[in-house]
């Protein structure tokens, strides 16, 4: 949580462990999350392998950095909509799906960029 009145170094370093709280919520609590982590962990040697220069090996690892970085955005948009109530509400299922189909499209966005790359 924010602390109000921080600047400068001291506001970095409180925001760097906001963030590795969420990154530890996220390992503890979605199992979706550590597997897509999985995933980039072997998607990052065979990119640079892979990859015939720089901007390929970005494209290839990128495209897959992309996907636990939307399903982070998932599981907070996932745990708002559940703080605010858990019954039953169209706008709530829609927040949840849509905020799922971007994982979603982000995934098809990687296997499109390793499909343009390796096979073309």
């Amino acid at each position: 949580m924010g602390q109000p009145g921080l600047k400068g170094l001291p506001r970095l370093i409180a925001a760097f462990q906001n963030s590795m709280a969420g990154m530890k919520i996220c390992w503890q609590k979605e199992e979706a999350f550590r597997q897509e982590l999985l995933m980039l962990i072997l998607a990052f040697p065979f990119g640079i392998w892979l990859g015939d220069n720089g901007v390929e090996q970005a494209l290839l690892i990128g495209s897959v950095f992309l996907i636990p970085i939307l399903e982070t955005l998932n599981s907070a948009v996932e745990a708002v909509v559940d703080r605010i109530g858990t019954d039953f509400h169209p706008l709530s299922g829609y927040a949840k799906d849509i905020a799922s189909a971007s994982v979603l499209l982000a995934i098809f966005q990687a296997l499109l960029v390793w499909g343009l790359i390796l096979f073309n």
